[in-house]
């Protein structure tokens, strides 16, 4: 794979919308949210976001 500069967002989203994996290209879009830092999820609502996660048991936590 060759080497790019990623100057801008164009630049990445191009470079990464021709990425593929098992001959599927992904599906992008570009979030212009800025979000605090330092904010936390509560445990109830990882524990929501933890039930959609399918883990790979040969994998390590």
């Amino acid at each position: 794979m060759g080497a790019a500069k990623l100057v801008d967002v164009e630049v990445m989203l191009s470079w990464a919308s021709n990425m593929t994996w098992k001959s599927l290209y992904p599906i992008l879009s570009l979030s212009k949210t800025v979000y605090q830092k330092g904010i936390s999820l509560t445990k109830k609502a990882m524990k929501q976001v933890e039930s959609r996660l399918q883990r790979n048991p040969l994998l390590p936590k």
